[in-house]
């Protein structure tokens, strides 16, 4: 079989074990509980997000251990580094946000205070996050990387992920270029992050920190808008869209883009002496 056949097959196999349980759980499980007991739309949303994140999980735990015949070691749990990954994910994207805020380019209008719906965002936060870790990180680069090396299924994954993204985009030519170029840094930060730690926990923790440090600024969060009322400040930007991030958020701020491909470079290049975190092309693969 060539080489790219075995890849796709690859990929088909470990997309559906995140795909199916998805399926499962929206399709069967949660009309089931609703027809038979009648949940609250919250304990609904709630069941919902919970079942798929252990569906999820199992099955790809499943996948690894019985289809590619390997331990799972993506999915142990490291306690000290995934605390740490979250801190840095809010801490990363704050760099932005404080600075804009102290120079008056965003503006805090009200304060809210934290309201008990946050604690809803931030499970959704989590599962989505989680979700995409999985889906790009463990399966799409995992499989690309055996085939071509780190340095090529890092770049591809993170422009596939990037384009993902667009369709959040509503806007003129010139934003959705610079939403592309910022998401496909941020993607490629992401994975050099699974790069030097190899697991799923740490990179899903800094990215779901992320995104929640950016709802709780009650700005944009990739061009969403839907968390903003429950955000516990309000707030507004004004300035040109590259440095503000336009209506796809601080995201899109140059600022982050700056920050983002520091730490990318300190990443990459801290990867570079230990041979077990860079993968190299394999012609007889390729």
């Amino acid at each position: 079989m060539h080489a790219a056949a075995r890849v796709v097959l690859k990929l088909l196999a470990a997309g559906l074990s995140v795909v199916v349980p998805v399926l499962l759980v929206r399709l069967l499980w949660i009309p089931a509980v609703e027809a038979v007991f009648h949940p609250s739309v919250a304990t609904t949303s709630l069941l919902r997000r919970a079942s798929i994140f252990l569906g999820v999980l199992g099955g790809y735990w499943a996948h690894v251990r019985y289809q590619e015949r390997r331990p799972a070691t993506e999915l142990r749990c490291q306690p000290g580094r995934i605390a740490l990954g979250a801190l840095s994910g809010a801490g990363m994207i704050s760099i932005t946000t404080v600075i804009l805020f102290a120079s008056g380019t965003y503006e805090l209008t009200a304060y809210r205070g934290p309201e008990l719906a946050l604690l809803g965002v931030a499970s959704l936060i989590w599962v989505a996050a989680f979700l995409e870790e999985i889906t790009y990180r463990c399966i799409l680069f995992r499989i690309l990387e055996e085939a071509w090396g780190t340095s090529a299924a890092l770049w591809l994954q993170s422009l596939v992920f990037a384009a993902w993204h667009l369709g959040n985009v509503k806007a003129q030519a010139t934003e959705m270029i610079t939403t592309m170029v910022a998401v496909t840094l941020i993607g490629a930060f992401w994975t050099s992050i699974y790069v030097r730690t190899r697991s799923l926990w740490v990179v899903t923790a800094h990215h779901a920190a992320w995104n929640f440090a950016i709802v709780w600024t009650g700005l944009p969060l990739s061009g969403i808008e839907d968390w903003r009322a429950v955000a516990p400040i309000e707030s507004r930007y004004d300035g040109p869209v590259w440095l503000t991030g336009g209506a796809f958020g601080p995201e899109g701020s140059v600022l982050t883009l700056v920050v983002v491909s520091l730490g990318l470079a300190v990443m990459l290049r801290g990867a570079k002496p230990r041979r077990r975190e860079i993968v190299a092309h394999r012609s007889s693969v390729a």
